[in-house]
């Protein structure tokens, strides 16, 4: 990709960033993983250890901008569960890095793809109330 489309790329996933819902930003960190993810199997399958490595980086870092998404206080046992959830994910991705593996990777692709799905059944706006920490850059 040249230059020129990599600014433009750059810009237009900060406009749709700005303009999104909680809700919806959440959809895309689900929706940037996944990419993640597909890069990182396509990198290991491949030997691309450089291309892994800031694949697994980038999903690692969604998962756990994911994790500090979550509110305990309101959240309850749901909230727990999913912080445990995040947590396997992070270190079945460190199991991929060390072992070039890409098992550990499908088997995290088919999680957030569960909770992707969960997630875009939810109503946004029965949400609202609920939503009150902001999204992390990341």
């Amino acid at each position: 990709m040249n230059q020129g489309a990599k600014a433009y790329r750059r810009v237009n996933i900060a406009s749709s960033v700005d303009s999104a819902s909680p809700h919806q930003l959440i959809k895309m960190m689900f929706d940037g993983a996944l990419a993640r993810l597909k890069r990182a199997r396509g990198c290991i399958t491949h030997n691309d250890i450089p291309g892994r490595s800031e694949a697994l980086d980038g999903a690692l870092s969604i998962i756990g901008a994911l994790q500090g998404c979550l509110d305990h206080a309101q959240g309850g046992q749901l909230s727990a569960h999913l912080d445990s959830l995040y947590d396997y994910m992070q270190r079945r991705l460190f199991k991929a890095i060390v072992d070039n593996d890409v098992e550990p990777v499908d088997e995290v692709t088919d999680l957030i793809v569960t909770l992707k799905q969960a997630w875009d059944a939810i109503d946004a706006t029965a949400l609202a109330p609920a939503m009150r920490q902001p999204v992390p850059q990341l």
